[in-house]
């Protein structure tokens, strides 16, 4: 049976068809608002605290007023009442402005399963189209309200480009700037191993600092590999050891194929997903 549950931030737990938002509220008309996933492990929300103190950068670049993480937290443990600790699943937290005028934020948290093709693109692998986003990788950084570095609700641009991916016959899609440089997924972040480095782009370029990707680059070492953020051109990723685009559901999805070319498997896999302690099935 699908796992699905919903709690509102002051009401509780509450049957996952109730209608919890105006017609008028800036998250549903301007995609205006924050969010954070955060997958659960049996029970245990992983990096719950990083997640929230993501979501409180996202909340200041934007300008909301978002509940204490003690709040959030609680809404989390909340949402998960039902769960099951021998399953995976995942949390995602919502903050929009709320409706208009009226200066308060309407927040949520939802509970859902792991989808079948999160976990296998952990398991399998995945196939990435690269796609340009239309800018530099250096102008998100001088122009704030393009909100580089913020997880905001505004994904329509995010979804075109999943689709785009899934009409070429790919899994994923890979956004690069207008000069050719690596940026990010649409939900994901990238990882490559190069030169006996563990590499990811730095968030100078506007990307969103991924958590589980901090986590893994922090124990590099522990794979017998440096840690590194650095750019990289579209076309010298074709030629690293291995690449992985990762985040809090997926773990990290191994890439074996961008834009029709293979990417490099040093076997390097297994041990990230070990690192991670993300499950095997």
């Amino acid at each position: 049976m699908a796992n699905r549950a919903l709690a509102v931030l002051g009401r509780g737990v509450l049957p996952v068809d109730t209608p919890i938002a105006r017609a008028d509220d800036a998250g549903l008309t301007r995609g205006d608002g924050m969010f954070e996933t955060i997958h659960v492990r049996y029970g245990t929300p992983w990096q719950l605290d990083e997640h929230l103190a993501r979501m409180e950068g996202s909340a200041r670049i934007l300008g909301i007023d978002l509940p204490p993480a003690a709040a959030l937290a609680e809404l989390v443990d909340q949402v998960l009442t039902d769960a099951h600790d021998d399953e995976e699943v995942a949390v995602k937290v919502v903050c929009t402005r709320g409706p208009e005028g009226a200066d308060e934020p309407t927040v949520f948290a939802t509970m859902f399963d792991v989808s079948p093709a999160q976990r296998a693109g952990r398991r399998d692998g995945i196939a990435v189209v690269s796609v340009t986003l239309g800018v530099s990788a250096d102008v998100r950084a001088g122009a704030p309200w393009l909100l580089g570095g913020a997880k905001t609700l505004s994904y329509a641009v995010n979804m075109a480009a999943l689709r785009h991916a899934a009409a070429a016959g790919a899994d994923d899609a890979l956004l690069v700037s207008s000069e050719g440089s690596v940026l990010e997924a649409p939900t994901a972040t990238v990882v490559w191993a190069a030169g006996g480095a563990l590499c990811t782009v730095p968030v100078d370029t506007g990307i969103l600092a991924g958590t589980t990707v901090n986590y893994l680059l922090d124990r590099a070492g522990e794979l017998g590999l440096s840690a590194d953020r650095r750019r990289i051109q579209l076309d010298d990723l074709y030629a690293a050891d291995e690449a992985w685009l990762c985040s809090s559901v997926r773990g990290a999805a191994r890439i074996v194929q961008l834009d029709g070319k293979p990417i490099g498997e040093k076997g390097l896999t297994p041990g990230v997903q070990e690192l991670l302690g993300f499950p095997s099935k």
